[in-house]
């Protein structure tokens, strides 16, 4: 089983779908893969994607909490009472986000870090939007154990085989 690590660039779309833009095409790898979740097309990040596609449900469902970092970048000004809200749970219209772990990111005023373990569509950007922000730029910092680190825009790299243990100790 292979595991990529994909910095996914703003406009590339995750699906396996023939479309222009779609991820598969974007990373060329030489075996069918699979995208362990989804990052709309907008944001940017790490994406994981493999080979064996009987793992993607134990990642991405809500029921087993795993942990999911972002860097968010916002159109205001930070108040307290948003970083709050956001933390206790917000009614975006068909649901209601389970509690969340988030913070300012010091020295900046409009940008925050916030560890989800849900992953409802498009969820942070209908977060903000829901108490009166826009969204603009949000980069997926960290799947579980598995780290954007140093990696660059529309670069990828194979897990390493301890990443990969960890990752699948987790998901037992």
């Amino acid at each position: 089983m292979i595991i990529i690590a994909y910095h996914k660039p703003a406009g590339i779309i995750c699906t396996t779908e023939k479309v222009e833009g779609n991820i598969i095409d974007a990373i060329r790898y030489p075996d069918k893969l699979y995208p362990i979740g989804r990052l709309d097309k907008d944001s940017k990040g790490l994406i994981l994607l493999t080979t064996e596609g009987s793992i993607i449900n134990k990642i991405i469902h809500p029921d087993f909490e795993h942990e999911k970092e972002y860097l968010v970048t916002l159109n205001l000004p930070l108040r307290n009472q948003f970083l709050k809200q956001m933390a206790d749970g917000v009614n975006i219209g068909d649901a209601i986000t389970m509690p969340c772990k988030i913070k300012a990111e010091p020295g900046t005023k409009r940008v925050f870090r916030i560890i989800l373990k849900q992953g409802l569509n498009r969820q942070i950007r209908r977060m903000c939007s829901t108490l009166d922000y826009q969204v603009i730029e949000l980069k997926r910092l960290r799947i579980m154990n598995i780290e954007l680190g140093k990696l660059k825009e529309g670069e990828w790299r194979v897990l390493t085989e301890s990443e990969k243990q960890e990752l699948l100790k987790q998901l037992a």
